[in-house]
């Protein structure tokens, strides 16, 4: 792209925003500047769980004596009728996926100069089943590690887990319930691809882990798997 032409780009941008303005999806306020999705403000104000720094952070406890699990952390706390509820709700249920790709690359540059999450080979969202995909039109794990890439060194593979099942909604289930509804629903389409290999499993929201725990059952069954887990939101119950 030449230089004058991303210059009358930048300046036809700034002159619909001047018209059409984008709004912070947790306060409503106009966006300004290099805001995007989320204001300044709300932004700082996220209650982050800086879980990435605490080995034995209770997201990790939460797979204990369920499945190995390297590091696992949380971008921020779920808090009922707050305004970051919004944002989860936003992306999940009305067609946003640009606050998973922002927020996605908001906690990859977190915890990118953490040790652990340096050595990641693949980032590997939690697949949805084809039929929910095309009814919701994306995936808002995928475009969560879609941003969380832009600051990671492990490569973004979105073909290597499968949902054989179309599962139940699990947002009024339970732990057990959780597990027996996920169980058998996933697949590996390559565990020979990674073998050995260090992969960091990503979700939106944490509550009972029975769906990351599925996948990582999975993804167990090849040689030498690391796997790590990264969730946007984390919801203790």
């Amino acid at each position: 792209m030449n230089k004058g032409f991303k210059f009358l780009k930048n300046h036809l941008n700034s002159f619909i925003e001047l018209f059409y303005p984008e709004f912070c999806v947790t306060c409503d306020t106009s966006l300004v500047n290099q805001e995007k999705v989320i204001c300044t403000s709300c932004l700082y104000k996220l209650p982050r769980t800086h879980f990435h720094k605490a080995p034995g952070n209770p997201v990790e406890q939460s797979f204990w004596g369920r499945q190995q699990i390297e590091r696992a952390t949380s971008y921020f706390f779920f808090i009922k009728e707050s305004r970051y509820q919004k944002l989860l709700h936003q992306l999940k249920y009305h067609n946003r996926p640009d606050i998973g790709i922002e927020m996605g690359r908001q906690f990859g540059a977190e915890i990118a100069n953490e040790e652990t999450f340096k050595t990641v080979d693949y980032i590997v969202p939690v697949p949805l089943h084809p039929k929910k995909e095309y009814k919701r039109g994306y995936n808002q794990s995928k475009v969560i590690g879609q941003g969380m890439a832009e600051f990671l060194d492990g490569k973004l593979d979105t073909k290597l887990l499968k949902r054989k099942q179309y599962t139940e909604t699990q947002t009024k289930k339970g732990r057990y319930e959780r597990w027996e509804n996920v169980r058998e629903v996933f697949a590996c389409d390559n565990a020979k691809k990674i073998e050995g290999k260090h992969i960091l499993l990503v979700d939106d929201v944490l509550t009972t882990g029975a769906t990351i725990e599925g996948c990582a059952l999975i993804l167990h069954e090849a040689a030498n798997v690391k796997i790590s887990v990264a969730t946007l939101a984390y919801a203790a119950i």
